[in-house]
């Protein structure tokens, strides 16, 4: 279970699809989650079945059984009719097994129950963390979803009205077939403008809902310290927020709250969050001894800022009080080239990108990763493969780009 919670976010149903098996063998694993804004489902094995489950199918899963609860029967995902196994965690992730045809009997409701919560929580605290690894793979993964949902809902728009222009005609004389089309047609087309709804629920966040959660997050950190906060709320009507920019934004204000108690005397913070339509506008000042480490916190706010490519600027005036005001843009950038491929990158495969992007050579990764130089070599041409680029220094700088690069860490002796 250790080697599960440790590895990358986004291969996590793979670790645990393989650590089930072991004892229950399975064709397909997906763990759904609204926590991951952009990879909800997290999914193993037979991708005939796991590229064809929808949100809604496990919408309706989740639905169906209580929050600690089981299934175990027959039910409609991905694509057919299929046995499967599900439980719903407490924390409401959603875990559904499709069992091997040989395999009989379902697994120890409460031995899974227990591992899978393990998986859940962990799910969750990443998520909380808002690392630069998960916040531009979930980034990538949203730009990408989106954009699909915008191109095939333009093309199937275009077809459906084509089809409901067709049977309009006064050409046409069957009335009641055209009548009857022309309502199924019209169905369609109003159930396809609708089709990004759900998925758009699970990217975004209400801002208020966002900046409410946040101060719930924050009560546990300062409930030992004698400070009052004063929270002046966004407004009601301000832009969503997309998922992975809420995540980054708690967790930067959680930082900056730890930096700012951390001081010997602090009396009264001033958490502001505002919108001002093109970004999320966050304030945090105290009335403290001025005496934070403004570089410190600077480096370690850099890696999430810089990967949402937002400003940051920080102030300390011994006497008067710090203050910390963060600018983070909602909509992502014009696609640059290659940039939107960065989706199509595994978990390893990103690891040495961020290594490449800080000009580091084969050698050196692999005693970084602690893997063989050869093996390097394979990854790093599937990686200039996916990206579609030349040579080591372009993919290099599509991850700096996108706020991917290693940092340097200490080795166990």
């Amino acid at each position: 279970m250790r080697k599960v919670i440790t590895g990358p976010l986004p291969d996590i149903a793979t670790r645990f699809s393989r650590f089930l098996g072991q004892s229950w063998s399975h064709d397909a694993l997906v763990i759904f989650t609204r926590e991951c804004t952009g990879r909800p489902r997290k999914v193993a094995g037979n991708r005939d079945i796991v590229d064809r489950v929808t949100i809604d199918e496990l919408d309706g899963l989740k639905r169906s059984i209580e929050p600690g609860g089981v299934f175990a029967g027959i039910r409609s995902l991905g694509g057919g009719r299929r046995r499967i196994w599900a439980v719903r965690d407490s924390g409401d992730t959603l875990l559904v097994l499709v069992p091997r045809p040989s395999q009989t009997g379902a697994p120890d409701p409460d031995e899974v129950a227990a591992m899978f919560g393990i998986v859940a929580t962990s799910i969750q605290q990443q998520v909380a963390q808002a690392s630069p690894d998960y916040l531009a793979e979930s980034r990538a993964a949203s730009s990408e979803r989106a954009r699909t949902i915008a191109e095939l809902t333009e093309v199937h728009e275009a077809t459906l009205a084509s089809i409901l222009g067709t049977l309009r005609s006064n050409d046409l004389d069957d009335r009641r077939s055209r009548i009857t089309a022309s309502e199924t047609a019209s169905a369609a087309l109003i159930a396809l403008r609708s089709a990004g709804t759900a998925d758009r629920a699970l990217s975004e966040e209400a801002v208020t809902t966002a900046f409410a959660r946040l101060q719930g997050e924050l009560r546990p950190l300062l409930r030992h310290r004698d400070v009052t906060v004063d929270y002046v709320e966004p407004p009601a009507d301000g832009r969503a927020l997309p998922g992975e920019i809420a995540h980054a934004a708690r967790a930067m204000v959680r930082a900056i709250v730890l930096a700012f108690a951390a001081q010997p005397v602090l009396t009264r913070l001033r958490i502001v969050w505002d919108c001002d339509g093109s970004n999320v506008l966050i304030e945090v000042r105290d009335q403290g001894a001025g005496k934070i480490d403004r570089h410190a916190l600077t480096r370690q706010l850099s890696g999430r800022i810089t990967t949402l490519r937002g400003h940051i600027d920080v102030e300390s005036i011994d006497g008067w009080g710090s203050r910390v005001a963060l600018t983070i843009p909602l909509d992502p950038p014009a696609a640059r080239p290659g940039e939107q491929l960065l989706s199509t990158l595994n978990p390893r495969e990103l690891e040495v990108l961020a290594h490449l992007a800080v000009g580091k050579r084969n050698k050196a990764i692999a005693a970084e990763l602690g893997i063989s130089e050869s093996t390097i070599k394979f990854h790093v041409a599937s990686v200039l493969k996916k990206l579609d680029v030349a040579n080591r220094g372009e993919a290099g700088a599509i991850g700096i780009q996108a706020g991917i690069m290693a940092h340097e860490t200490p080795r166990p002796a």
